[in-house]
C-alpha cells in the first residue's frame, strides 16, 4: 500500500467565491465546473502592462521597424507564444493540477526540484519587475493629480500598497483572479477608445507610414522579444484550466490562449509604436510609466495610469497566485495563502532594490526577459514533448513524494525528462544575448543575432525529450476532445 501524502483541506466549488483554501492536490470532477470561455479575460489581463508600449516604441526606433512589420510582430508574436501557452493548459483540464505539480509526472519526484526551483527563482523576477511598473503608475498618479513629488519614502510606500493590493487578491485563490481580470479587460477596452482617438488627432500619420521598412532580421528579433514575456506563462497555464471538465474542448483552450492575449498584445505594440514618431525617448525612458504620463494630455494620463496600474495588479496576482504552487510543490509545506506571502515578501525587497538602485528598468527588463524566457522554454519543450504521449495523470502518484510513488523513476528521477531539459537550457544561453549575459554563439549565427535563443531551447529540449528512452506512461487513458 502506498503511504499517505500530504493533503491540504479544501472546499467545494461554491465556496471559490470566498477563500481558495486548495493546494496542488488534483481536483475533484464534481467540482469541475469552469468554462472554456473564463480563459479569454485571463490571457488578456496576463498581457496588461504598459511596458508593452514601451517595447512597441522600441521596435520602431531600436530596431527601425515601420507600422507594417510592427503589425506582423503584433501578431506574430501572441500567436507564437501563447499557441504554446494554450496548448500546455490543456494538461490542466486532463490532471486537474498545477503545471509544476503535473510536471513531476514528467521529471519524477525529485528531478522536478531542478525546474521547479529555476522557474519559481525566475518568477520573482517577474513579479519584481511588475511591482515597479505599478508602483511608477501609482507614484505617477500622485504626482500628475495631487503634486505630490516622489521621495525615498514614498517610492516604499508606493511599492508596499502595490504589493499588498497584489497578495490580496491572489491570497483569496481563483475565483478573485478570475472575476478581476474580466474587470480589467473591460478596462482596457474603454483605455483602448480613448488613446486611439488621441492618436487618431495627434498622430503625423504621413511620418508613420513613410518609414523605410528594416530588416527581416530586425523584425524576428522583434517577434522574439515580444513572444518572450508570454512564454513565461507557459508552466502556469494550468492552473487556470484546472477546473475545467476534462470533456472541455482542448481546441477552445487554445484559442482563448491566443485571442485573449492577442487582443491586447497586438494593440499595445501597435500604439508604442505610433507613438514613439512623436516621441522617440519613449523607447529609452529610464521610468516609462511617468514618461507616458507627462506626454499624454491630463484627460487621457489619469486614466491610462490607473488603467496601468489595475493591469499590473492583475499580472503580478496572476503570477503570485501560480508561484504559491510552485512553492508547494518544492516542499513548502504551508496552506496556499502562506505560499504566496512569501512571493511577496520576495517581490517587495527586490522591488525596492530595482527601483531605488537600478539605473536603466526597460535595459533590467529586456536583459530580464531574455533569460526567462529560456529558463522557462526548457521546461515547456520537455512538458510539451511528453504530453504527445500521456492523456492523464495519475493523482496518487502526483501527491506520493516518496518511492512508492508511480513517479519515483530512478532515485525520483526521470532520466530522458532531466537529460533533456538540462542540455536545452545549456543549449538556450549559449544562443542569448542580453545586457547580463552573453552566450558564446550569440552573436555569429541567426539564432542568437535574431533573439530566438529560447525557440532553440524549445527544440532542443523537445527533440532530446522525444528521442530518449522514457518510463511507461503511468495514469492510464482519459477522453480528450
Amino acid at each position: 500500500m502506498r503511504p499517505a501524502v500530504h493533503r491540504e483541506h479544501s472546499r467545494p466549488a461554491s465556496a471559490r467565491h470566498r477563500l481558495e483554501t486548495r493546494g496542488i492536490e488534483p481536483v475533484p470532477d464534481t467540482e469541475r465546473t469552469a468554462r472554456t470561455g473564463g480563459l479569454f479575460p485571463t490571457w488578456a489581463a496576463a498581457n496588461l502592462t504598459v511596458l508593452l508600449l514601451t517595447i512597441g516604441a522600441s521596435l520602431s526606433v531600436t530596431h527601425g521597424l515601420n507600422f507594417w512589420q510592427a503589425l506582423t510582430v503584433g501578431v506574430a508574436a501572441p500567436l507564437l507564444a501563447f499557441g504554446l501557452v494554450g496548448l500546455i493548459g490543456i494538461a490542466g483540464k486532463r490532471g486537474g493540477a498545477p503545471g509544476m505539480a503535473l510536471s513531476r509526472a514528467v521529471f519524477g519526484q525529485r528531478g522536478n526540484l531542478l525546474p521547479g526551483s529555476l522557474i519559481w527563482v525566475a518568477r520573482w523576477g517577474w513579479e519584481t519587475i511588475n511591482a515597479v511598473t505599478g508602483s511608477y503608475a501609482l507614484l505617477a498618479v500622485l504626482d500628475i493629480v495631487f503634486g505630490v513629488r516622489r521621495t525615498t519614502p514614498l517610492i516604499v510606500v508606493t511599492l508596499v500598497v502595490f504589493v499588498a493590493a497584489t497578495f490580496a487578491i491572489s491570497g483569496f485563490g481563483i475565483g478573485a483572479v478570475q472575476r478581476g481580470t474580466t474587470w480589467a479587460a473591460c478596462l482596457f477596452g474603454a483605455f483602448s477608445v480613448l488613446v486611439l482617438g488621441h492618436l487618431v488627432m495627434e498622430t503625423d500619420w504621413a511620418e508613420v507610414f513613410g518609414r523605410r521598412p528594416g530588416s527581416t532580421a530586425a523584425m524576428i528579433t522583434g517577434i522574439g522579444l515580444v513572444s518572450a514575456g508570454g512564454m513565461s506563462w507557459a508552466p502556469t497555464s494550468p492552473d487556470f484550466t484546472r477546473y475545467l471538465p476534462r470533456t472541455a474542448s482542448s481546441a477552445a483552450i487554445v484559442r482563448h490562449a491566443v485571442t485573449g492575449a492577442g487582443i491586447v498584445v497586438l494593440p499595445l505594440v501597435l500604439m508604442g509604436a505610433v507613438m514613439a514618431a512623436g516621441t522617440p525617448d519613449l523607447a529609452s525612458a529610464a521610468d516609462p510609466v511617468a514618461f507616458l504620463g507627462e506626454i499624454l494630455p491630463l484627460w487621457l494620463a489619469v486614466p491610462y495610469l490607473l488603467m496601468a496600474l489595475a493591469g499590473m495588479v492583475l499580472i503580478n496576482s496572476m503570477s503570485m497566485y501560480s508561484a504559491g504552487f510552485t512553492a508547494q510543490t518544492l516542499g513548502f509545506r504551508v496552506p496556499r495563502p502562506w505560499a504566496v506571502s512569501l512571493n511577496a515578501v520576495i517581490s517587495l525587497v527586490l522591488g525596492a532594490v530595482l527601483m531605488l538602485a537600478a539605473t536603466s528598468f526597460l535595459g533590467s527588463f529586456t536583459a530580464f526577459l531574455a533569460l526567462l524566457a529560456v529558463a522557462f522554454s526548457a521546461w515547456a519543450g520537455v512538458f510539451g514533448t511528453d504530453m504527445l504521449r500521456r492523456t492523464s495523470y495519475d493523482p496518487v502518484a502526483l501527491l506520493d513524494t516518496g518511492p512508492t510513488s508511480a513517479y519515483w523513476y530512478r532515485g525520483g528521477f526521470g532520466p530522458a525528462a532531466v537529460t533533456a531539459w538540462a542540455l536545452g537550457l545549456v543549449t538556450g544561453l549559449l544562443f542569448t544575448r542580453s545586457d547580463w549575459f552573453t552566450g558564446p554563439f550569440a552573436t555569429s549565427n541567426p539564432v542568437g543575432a535574431y533573439g530566438l535563443g529560447w525557440a532553440a531551447t524549445i527544440v532542443v529540449s523537445g527533440l532530446l525529450y522525444a528521442l530518449l528512452p522514457k518510463p511507461p506512461v503511468a495514469g492510464g487513458a482519459s477522453l480528450d476532445t
